[in-house]
């Protein structure tokens, strides 16, 4: 983690990007970790979201583009627990995008939303919201 706080608002774009894929990182440390060494929070907050919602663009491509075998070999899924999956994603709509931050459920549902086809308006527009305002929420609660 240090090497990203080494490089400030560049290192949190690169984590934030990498966090939105199935890699176990975390973006708030590094964003906390900034934010106490006195960057600016705006500035923060939005190059944390725009690194992040690109990560979920990229598993939403590979979601698009990816056969259902791969995607499933991928995620580590079996094809109960892919359609299992699914049928969540289709029960919630589209306003389950907007938990699209949340560990563990929120990468798979940005592939699954690939898969299924969702629009890409919609997609951006549900995931940035969902983004924004767990970045948001981190940041008031730092420097409070």
């Amino acid at each position: 983690m240090d090497l990203f706080i080494d490089y400030g608002y560049l290192g949190l774009f690169v984590i934030s990007f990498l966090a939105a894929t199935i890699l176990p990182l975390s973006s708030e440390l590094v964003l906390t970790s900034l934010l106490l060494n006195d960057l600016s929070p705006e500035l923060l907050v939005i190059i944390a979201t725009i690194g992040n919602v690109l990560g979920a663009l990229t598993n939403y491509g590979l979601g698009f583009w990816a056969s259902k075998a791969v995607v499933q070999k991928w995620l580590r899924m079996s094809e109960a627990e892919f359609e299992k999956a699914e049928g969540r994603f289709n029960k919630y709509g589209l306003a389950a995008l907007l938990f699209a931050w949340v560990p563990v459920i929120g990468d798979p549902l940005t592939v699954i939303a690939g898969i299924l086809r969702v629009n890409l308006l919609w997609f951006v527009i549900l995931v940035t919201a969902g983004k924004f305002l767990r970045y948001f929420v981190v940041t008031s609660i730092v420097i409070s």
